[in-house]
């Protein structure tokens, strides 16, 4: 959780879009969108673009030499291949240089069966491999198809697995209202989490209204999509 010295609507353009993993994620993106994307997000200074593991080649020379950093995916959007198949994803993505963290999705059907050794068990082996590349790894926990215990216990599953960061949602679930990273949520997370990892809020974070109060509460990150990224910076296009 940050400790802020300034209200969200103080910081420059620049300060807020630290805050951002500029999500190019669709899987129809063709290669000269993710390419233009990515410059985007690089112009603007934010932390991360955050793309699907395929494309790290193509966009690795964009980001060099810039404050910008990639953020591959690790078995997105579902959680679910096995242990030896993620770690896998992991260490041919953590050997890239310009990869600052990885986002893995955690097996959200067993927190919904409430199998939390499993998903303990399950992160720490992908934490464990990202850690020993000097990468940090945020976990996302889905969190639009759990309640609020499967959230709490699923945040201690982060911090026993070592995570560095505990996520609400890969943007792409479906059969559930989306909500995405609402303040209700992004502080249920805070109070389990406390200052042992950070938070990061994705899904439905589409105004400039939602992305500086959840600054204001302390949030670490956010991942936002590319039509949004505009709207919450007040970029006038």
């Amino acid at each position: 959780m940050k400790h802020l010295t300034k209200k969200a609507e103080e910081m420059t353009v620049k300060e807020l879009a630290s805050y951002i993993d500029y999500s190019v994620l669709k899987p129809e993106f063709s290669e000269d969108e993710i390419i233009a994307l990515t410059k985007d997000g690089v112009e603007l200074g934010c932390a991360t673009i955050c793309i699907n593991p395929g494309y790290l080649d193509l966009c690795e020379p964009l980001v060099k030499g810039s404050e910008t950093m990639l953020c591959p995916v690790c078995d997105f959007p579902f959680g679910t291949s096995s242990t030896e198949s993620k770690v896998k994803q992991v260490e041919i993505a953590a050997k890239y240089e310009t990869v600052k963290e990885i986002d893995i999705v955690a097996n959200y059907g067993w927190l919904r069966s409430g199998k939390y050794d499993e998903v303990t068990k399950d992160l720490k082996a992908v934490v464990d491999v990202c850690h020993k590349y000097g990468k940090e790894v945020k976990v996302i926990l889905e969190t639009d198809a759990l309640n609020e215990e499967q959230i709490r216990k699923g945040c201690h599953c982060v911090m026993d697995a070592g995570g560095d960061f505990v996520k609400t949602s890969t943007g792409f679930l479906t059969g559930f209202e989306a909500h995405g990273a609402t303040p209700e949520v992004i502080k249920m997370m805070q109070e389990e989490v406390g200052d042992v990892c950070k938070v990061k809020g994705s899904g439905c974070i589409r105004t400039r209204e939602h992305f500086l109060k959840l600054i204001d509460m302390g949030i670490d990150r956010m991942g936002v999509g590319y039509k949004s990224v505009p709207v919450v910076l007040d970029l006038k296009k």
